[in-house]
């Protein structure tokens, strides 16, 4: 027996048997509260996944089913059901739920088919429950290294799998492609889609056109190029790659038009990446036999370095138009041209027909994190119009003549010019938060957050073999809003109901906590759902945004709900969770400790469900860290401002900038660790990799000698700042 296979063999036999036999008892980490049903009628065969084109594009057909990520190939994220309804969807409550096993942040969205649900997780594990009674049915872990998890820009996160044929498609963090039997999880085949030698990451889910697996990749911060690669669903072999950033020239060019995308090129970009990757949004169309892919960021970000003298630099930040038959190119539409913010053009593509000026237009939609709506003719990539849904300041408007984006000069950051506060920051106004186009509205449901950085270049850049290449000052940038006090930006967050033919809002919902952002679904029985990071799950009324129903999750959201059926009746489902648990709002937990900071879960809920999840923490299991109370500060000034820079470089990403966890977040906020009280606490992680089986890896070897106590003596600095202001909020605590 593989021995990544968590399930035994008597359970791969008594899944295949289901039908005649019922589901076995629920292990105690799965609850439910109805009895089994019998078999759903619209079911082919029990666990068998036997998903092809002709199943994907009739998805209507099978409303009661979520056989792709985005339900069919244009991702709209919109479900024809309507049993649950603006009338009747008070009624809804929880029918079972799953217990998930890894506590880091969860970002999938569930694949439904054939009486089965598969969901991937954090650290790109994979597990199949029963449809009908959250019974698992097989678990799958790929065994990734958890030292792996510092080329991770963002979180050992994974956005979901594909089903194809009898197989359940997934990416991993290391940069595999594995392919597992539907009805047993064993592994059938695995490939290596990246030089391991390089920072590649995988974190989105795959996507199946005509028996391809297409896959992409991450890593831009840390100094690779781009690609999306497909391969043979049955064997794993790979038929075409797609290089999205031209390489060195002088090794000739892999497809035609990066001959002439060198051309926006400057220097020797190719010695630092270039970048580009495709981490998230792809789309298809099959009418048109057109795949469409979202480009990444530059690498480093900062375009003086990583392209002297300017230039667009195709195709970063660009949505493109693929033939999946051979990988070949057919247009391209760059969002930022020149890109230096980390405005990735990666977020979720939709492919819809809208009614444009009386006739019916077949288009591609995008919100990307520069904070523009963009609608292009699918055919042809054509600029239809372009709109701020939220509020930029990088640039004016995008010029419709030219199509392309009236800049403020001041925006773009090197060594010369004053730096500034930029809105969007690299959070974007959206990120890979997915949005939902309703066909009963026409309306895209949007989770929209307005934030803003300060983007200042280093006073020297050197190429490093570990940790962030961005070209970016993060701690002069803290300190920059810092010293704008009231006059920096606001920030929050919103889920935005956005007409994408008038380009204008329509109604927006105000969020609590201002970096919340949840995946969301709509449906045609006029509702839209949301969870958020105040530990709710939420149902709206589509045409005015009117809550009509909440459900306490005990953790917080920001993965995208589905809905399906089983014996003719709706349910809907969200994963939730991640290390930090909500700490603001209705469904607010007060505090957390390192044995109850993970309220990871499958959540299913249905009309008349009865399931309870088990009581919030209990008083004896909260342990809250108090009000800041750091160890005295002893270090001279040249040493914090160094532990500063260094904590910018290589500890801001995960930590938060400034020192400063973010209040969602999914790592310990350091102004609170024990560890600080001495050298040798701290080096026990920093340098020993006390806590790498967490992810957390020694930076021996990659930090100087006097690095990691000047990081130190830095946090305790801004705790004592932070304290003294009264700002401090408490977050996890170091574990």
């Amino acid at each position: 027996m593989n021995k990544r296979l968590l399930h035994v063999s008597t359970l791969a036999a008594a899944a295949l048997l289901l039908a005649a036999c019922g589901p076995a008892e629920s292990p105690s980490s799965t609850n439910t509260a109805a009895e089994p049903a019998a078999a759903s009628s619209n079911m082919v065969l029990p666990y068998s996944a036997s998903v092809n084109a002709d199943r994907i594009i009739a998805a209507d057909e099978e409303p009661g089913n979520w056989m792709s990520t985005g339900r069919d190939y244009g991702e709209a994220r919109f479900s024809p059901l309507t049993q649950i309804n603006t009338n009747n969807v008070s009624d809804l409550g929880l029918e079972w739920y799953a217990d998930i096993d890894t506590s880091r942040m969860q970002e999938a969205t569930p694949i439904v088919v054939d009486g089965a649900m598969y969901v991937s997780t954090a650290w790109s594990h994979v597990k199949a429950f029963d449809v009908r009674t959250g019974r698992p049915l097989w678990a799958f872990n790929p065994e990734v290294d958890p030292a792996k998890g510092v080329d991770a820009c963002c979180d050992v996160v994974n956005r979901g799998v594909a089903v194809w044929e009898g197989k359940v498609f997934v990416g991993t963090i290391d940069g595999r492609l594995i392919a597992l039997d539907s009805t047993t999880g064993e592994e059938l085949w695995s490939v290596m889609t990246v030089d391991e030698s390089e920072a590649y990451t995988i974190t989105g889910a795959p996507r199946i056109v005509k028996g391809q697996v297409l896959i992409g990749n991450g890593g831009a911060e840390y100094g690779v190029r781009g690609y999306v690669t497909a391969y043979d669903a049955e064997t794993g072999e790979q038929n075409w790659r797609y290089y999205t950033v031209p390489g060195n020239p002088a090794d000739g060019f892999e497809q035609p038009e990066l001959e002439m995308a060198a051309q926006t090129w400057n220097g020797e970009w190719w010695n630092l990446g270039g970048g580009g990757t495709v981490w998230d949004a792809m789309a298809y169309d099959p009418d048109l036999n057109l795949l469409y892919i979202g480009v990444g960021n530059g690498s480093p970000w900062n375009q003086s370095l990583r392209s002297p003298g300017g230039g667009d630099n195709l195709f970063l930040s660009s949505i493109m138009a693929i033939n999946p038959d051979d990988g070949t190119y057919r247009w391209h539409y760059q969002t930022t041209p020149g890109e230096t913010w980390d405005y990735t053009a990666t977020q979720h593509i939709i492919v819809t027909t809208l009614e444009i000026d009386g006739q019916p237009r077949r288009v591609v939609m995008q919100a990307p994190k520069n904070g523009f709506f963009y609608v292009l003719d699918a055919a042809t990539g054509q600029l239809i119009t372009a709109e701020k849904f939220v509020p930029v300041s990088w640039a004016s408007h995008i010029d419709l003549e030219t199509d392309r984006p009236v800049e403020i000069p001041e925006a773009r950051y090197d060594e010369t010019r004053i730096p500034m506060i930029v809105q969007p920051g690299p959070q974007g106004g959206h990120n890979w938060h997915p949005m939902s186009f309703s066909q009963r509205t026409k309306l895209v449901y949007l989770p929209a957050t307005e934030q803003f950085m300060g983007y200042v270049a280093p006073e020297n850049f050197e190429v490093s073999d570990t940790g962030w290449n961005t070209g970016t000052d993060f701690a002069a940038g803290g300190a920059l809003v810092r010293e704008a006090g009231d006059q920096a930006p606001v920030r929050s967050a919103h889920l935005l109901a956005w007409d994408p033919v008038a380009q204008r809002e329509v109604w927006r919902v105000p969020k609590e906590v201002s970096v919340d952002a949840a995946g969301v679904l709509s449906t045609a029985g006029g509702l839209v759902f949301q969870g958020n990071a105040s530990g709710e799950f939420n149902a709206y009324k589509d045409d005015t945004g009117e809550l009509l129903w909440s459900a306490m999750t005990q953790a917080i959201t920001v993965a995208a709900p589905i809905t399906y059926t089983v014996d003719g009746e709706q349910y809907v489902a969200v994963l939730v969770g991640g290390r930090a648990l909500p700490t603001i709002g209705a469904g607010a937990i007060g505090s957390t400790t390192t044995m109850s900071n993970n309220n990871s879960r499958l959540l299913v809920f249905k009309r008349g469900g009865t399931a309870q999840l088990p009581p919030e923490l209990a008083e004896e299991e909260v342990s809250d860290t108090g009000n800041l109370n750091p160890p005295p500060m002893t270090a001279d000034f040249e040493t914090v401002a160094h532990g500063e820079q260094v904590y910018g470089r290589y500890c801001s990403v995960c930590h938060g900038p400034a020192g400063v966890s973010p209040s969602v977040g999914t790592f310990p906020d350091l102004r609170y660790s024990a560890r600080l009280a001495s050298s040798e606490m701290w080096n026990s992680v920093v340098l020993g990799g006390e806590l790498e089986s967490g992810g957390m890896v020694s930076f021996e070897g990659t930090l100087e000698a006097t690095d990691p106590d000047a990081v130190r003596h830095y946090i305790i600095s801004r705790a004592h700042a932070d304290r003294e202001a009264g700002e401090a909020e408490h977050s996890a605590p170091l574990q």
